[in-house]
């Protein structure tokens, strides 16, 4: 049976995958209500695992140091009660291959070389060459799913990973192109960087040393 997350845990875990947020947008991401969100971190601010910042016209919450590290030994935790035959870690391995693909596929999305300018920006006026990325995207969304169904199997909070990626690639190909990478939307590039960082954070893995 899929574990489900404690609480605390999810809204600790949202603030890293989210980075700096506001309270709603927490509460989303951890699916728990603006109230029980806002309590949480306020005991985690207690704790010094979270910071409120406030500048301009920003306001969110971000993890400090002992905030990470506190999530990362309640994932460990989580990890060894919810996935006794590592069973996350297996799925790392297979998607690794998937995301040196994505990193491709969002690089010709960005950037088309043109014969005087081999990084030169794409304008998306290149039906061709924009339907062949879309495809590929396509194509790995495809391959991430038996993927992501395994590792909800084990946990519940890795549902929905699918259905961002797949709502943002239909306005894709709508037309609306900021829904492939943009980082200011839910696109399919911030699903599929989400749901790496989830994987590494969950892992103990550091980034910087990703192999």
């Amino acid at each position: 049976m899929s574990h489900r997350s404690e609480p605390q845990l999810l809204v600790l875990h949202a603030v890293r995958l989210l980075g700096f947020a506001g309270v709603d947008d927490i509460a989303h991401r951890a699916r728990a209500s603006t109230e029980d969100t806002q309590v949480l971190l306020r005991q985690a601010e207690r704790s010094n695992w979270v910071q409120h910042l406030e500048f301009f016209d920003l306001n969110g919450w971000s993890l400090t140091d002992i905030g990470k590290w506190e999530n990362e030994r309640q994932l460990a935790l989580e990890r060894r009660d919810a996935d006794p035959d590592d069973e996350i870690a297996a799925v790392y391995k297979d998607f690794l291959p998937l995301n040196a693909r994505m990193l491709s596929a969002t690089t010709d999305w960005q950037i088309r070389p043109s014969p005087g300018d081999a990084f030169a920006a794409n304008d998306h006026s290149d039906r061709d060459w924009d339907a062949r990325v879309l495809e590929e995207i396509e194509i790995l969304g495809i391959e991430l799913a038996p993927l992501v169904k395994r590792l909800t199997n084990v946990l519940t909070r890795f549902e929905g990973t699918l259905t961002r990626y797949e709502s943002a690639l239909r306005r894709a190909r709508e037309g609306q192109t900021m829904w492939i990478d943009r980082t200011d939307v839910d696109s399919c590039h911030l699903a599929w960087f989400q749901l790496h960082e989830d994987l590494i954070a969950t892992l103990g893995i550091d980034r910087g040393a990703e192999t």
